[in-house]
């Protein structure tokens, strides 16, 4: 049974939903790299040069993606040197989604005492991604938006969450942990699909967003939306917090009906699921 919202939390969520069809909120911009990184991946005639080049312009960033690129998730029998190098053996795709995975993080949103909650959303969003792109490899479907879609599919929690506070203050409503969650569950696609207009995410991860919550329905997609809902629902069993989340034990994850949207039988899930080792190493490389 669904819970009504509380009246504090339906002022702040009337309040949301208001300014967002006014476009009227102000949402954080991606670092500038980042986002050209997110638009040059999109454009066939660009090169790994000329991602490189981009890359390097942040040292900190093309320091980070360098000590990826070399960890044993994505280089266990040869260290690579340059930008370039590791652009070649692991293509633009994956250093692109390593560069992005670094410029997505909790800085990026206002939210005096819930940083530890939204580190957790964005942890479990990496899992989520790096799941949804090994769902894919498994039913054998195109794995570049997957990662990509599994990432960001959460965004728009952290901007309601600094939303909430921010109305809150305004409206002089002490903001709940519950009211929170009920701002969430009103609002959070609605922000990330404007969170991903802003950013110029490609048109394929705002339909996953866009349809996440009603994914058995029709729509340009389907299969896409499916492998993303499979790959987060992996990533909640995995890192989900069980005391306060709806996170399926084993054998409900086996079943999660979105696998039969995809046309994985249960023991291919198992097959899935036993990649838990190789995805948990490639999080660790990235959130070091």
């Amino acid at each position: 049974m669904v819970m009504a919202a509380s009246t504090d939390s339906s002022v702040v969520i009337n309040d949301i939903l208001e300014r967002i069809k006014k476009g009227n909120v102000e949402v954080p911009m991606l670092p500038e790299v980042a986002g050209k990184v997110v638009r040059l991946t999109q454009d066939p005639n660009s090169d790994a040069a000329e991602l490189a080049r981009l890359i390097q312009s942040d040292q900190s960033l093309a320091a980070h993606v360098m000590r990826v690129a070399n960890s044993a998730a994505y280089s266990p029998n040869a260290s690579m040197v340059s930008l370039q190098q590791a652009i070649t053996r692991l293509g633009m795709r994956v250093i692109a989604e390593i560069a992005l995975a670094a410029s997505i993080n909790s800085t990026l949103f206002n939210t005096p005492g819930y940083e530890h909650y939204i580190q957790h959303i964005f942890t479990t969003s990496l899992a989520a991604g790096l799941w949804a792109k090994e769902t894919a490899r498994a039913c054998r479907k195109n794995v570049e938006a997957a990662f990509l879609a599994g990432l960001l599919t959460d965004i728009g929690r952290p901007l309601a969450v600094q939303l909430s506070l921010e109305l809150g203050e305004k409206h002089r409503i002490n903001i709940s942990r519950s009211d929170l969650a009920d701002v969430e569950s009103a609002c959070a696609r609605a922000i990330a699909l404007m969170l991903l207009d802003a950013w110029g995410m490609p048109e394929t991860v705002k339909n996953v967003v866009a349809y996440f919550d009603k994914y058995k329905q029709e729509h340009n997609g389907k299969i896409q939306t499916s492998i993303v809902v499979a790959g987060s629902a992996i990533a909640n069993h995995f890192f989900g917090d069980k005391e306060k989340e709806d996170v399926l034990n084993l054998e409900q994850l086996k079943t999660h009906p979105a696998f039969a949207e995809i046309n994985l039988y249960q023991d291919e899930v198992e097959q899935l699921l036993e990649r838990e080792e190789l995805v948990k190493t490639a999080m660790e490389a990235m959130q070091q």
